[in-house]
């Protein structure tokens, strides 16, 4: 509950954080579990037991067990955990309801720690009289997420305000779980058809000094709230406070965060498809218009991330990934839709291997690169394109489909430059949010409108 401040918790740190050996022990028994029961499973089968039934079985169980201990996790875990959630909707059917349920509530609150260690942290990052900037402050967390907790407080102006709290430790563990994540790669990966697993690894090891540095983020956030600041359509809440551990921002007021519009609209399609719809419209605008507009891409693409207020807006929370694009969209990204578009796919092909996008040595003809993008072209054929859970199975399946192995001899032919890394991922958990919504999104006018190459390559063929 809030209280007005002037007293402290006694409390011990060491009660919320786990020394590295047992977070290690934790993440080391999924292998070892899951090895354990496809050996029984695999006895039960040559017992003359239903193989259908086995196989569901230890899916559930395996599920069960990887995300069990992805969400008692903080760190590198839940924080790869919250990344797998985008791609639920690519997990094939006959993997079960389990997977799905699994994934999603990788989305929800870790356990919070307790007021003292809350304290201790505000002691040492803004100073022991940080009591005398707030009028009152909640001890009681409204939200936690990979390596910090949120709380509800009133600043000295009288400003409602968020304040974020890194946990202590959460630097050493998730260092920690990444390097053991990163061993276990490919296990997981085979857990999860549809996943591509060690490049959302590769890319959160690679950021995750930025973003353990919450000084960094607070200036993404004062960037994105000075370009969006009175946009009709979206709110960035203005940052008040920083220190590397803690960051105050303005509190939002939410009427609905886009997981529980998500979760309402699996119960009830019709009866919410108008507001999926919009929403999935905003979240593209945004991702799509804020290299024009703030010089940066948000590169944390969760539901949790996206609140709809009651004036309808789309707030938009969390800037410790971000990806600096100062000239908006390459122009290169534009060209390559315009030239599909249109069918020139000699000048595709030449362009791609121009930029680096064919490794070195390698060489593709026009049929073999239409081939290849010839599943991914869906929402470039229309204004608008309905993403579905059932199109985004079958693209992920047929991307990682190796027993196509004309598929596969283009995908190893080709290399995605490392400049474009973030983007291709942080336009793809969109995408995923969308089919997770079931919405129709108005996906080539967005693209039009934000993408520069786009049009100028359209007009020069005209």
């Amino acid at each position: 509950m809030a209280h007005r401040l002037g007293h402290r918790h006694d409390g011990n740190v060491s009660e919320i954080v786990s020394k590295r050996s047992s977070r290690n022990a934790k993440l080391a028994k999924i292998p070892l579990g899951i090895a354990g029961r496809a050996a029984v499973g695999f006895g039960r089968k040559l017992a003359g037991g239903d193989k259908q039934e086995i196989n569901a079985e230890l899916n559930q169980k395996a599920a069960e067990q990887l995300f069990a201990v992805l969400g008692e996790l903080k760190g590198g875990a839940m924080k790869f955990g919250q990344a797998l959630s985008v791609m639920e909707a690519a997990v094939p059917e006959e993997f079960g309801e389990h997977y799905r349920e699994a994934l999603t509530k990788l989305q929800a609150a870790a356990p919070p720690m307790p007021a003292a260690a809350v304290h201790r942290q505000l002691d040492q990052q803004l100073g022991t009289a940080w009591r005398q900037r707030f009028q009152e402050f909640d001890d009681t967390p409204t939200a936690s997420a990979s390596i910090g907790q949120v709380h509800k407080a009133v600043w000295a102006d009288g400003r409602v305000v968020a304040v974020k709290v890194q946990y202590p430790g959460a630097d050493e563990a998730l260092r920690a779980d990444l390097k053991t994540l990163n061993r276990m790669a490919g296990m997981i990966g085979a857990l999860i058809p549809g996943a591509d697993v060690k490049p959302v690894l590769a890319e959160i090891s690679e950021r995750t000094e930025e973003e353990l540095d919450y000084r960094i983020e607070a200036g993404y956030q004062r960037q994105f709230a000075k370009a969006f600041d009175g946009h009709p359509r979206f709110v960035v809440p203005k940052v008040v406070a920083s220190a590397p551990k803690v960051i105050v921002t303005e509190w939002l007021d939410s009427a609905s965060s886009v997981a529980q519009i998500i979760q309402r609209g699996n119960e009830d399609p019709e009866g919410t498809r108008e507001l999926r719809n919009r929403v999935a419209g905003l979240l593209g605008e945004f991702h799509f218009s804020s290299p024009s507009i703030a010089g940066l891409l948000h590169a944390d693409p969760h539901p949790g991330n996206f609140m709809v207020l009651e004036d309808g807006r789309l707030a938009v929370i969390d800037y410790g990934a971000c990806a600096p694009l100062p000239n908006g969209f390459p122009p290169i990204l534009g060209q390559m839709v315009a030239l599909e578009v249109d069918g020139r796919y000699d000048e595709l092909t030449q362009l791609l291997h121009d930029n680096g996008w064919v490794i070195p040595g390698k060489t593709l003809t026009h049929q073999e690169i239409q081939d290849y993008l010839r599943p991914f072209t869906d929402p470039i054929k229309t204004e608008t394109f309905h993403f579905t859970r059932k199109w985004m199975q079958r693209v992920a399946g047929k991307a990682t489909d190796i027993t196509n192995q004309d598929m596969m001899k283009t995908a190893r032919a080709m290399q995605l430059p490392a400049e474009h890394v973030m983007i291709f991922r942080v336009l793809g958990g969109s995408v995923g949010i969308c089919a997770q919504l079931d919405a129709e999104v108005p996906f080539m006018k967005l693209m039009k409108d934000w993408v520069p190459g786009y049009a100028e390559t359209l007009r020069t063929a005209s």
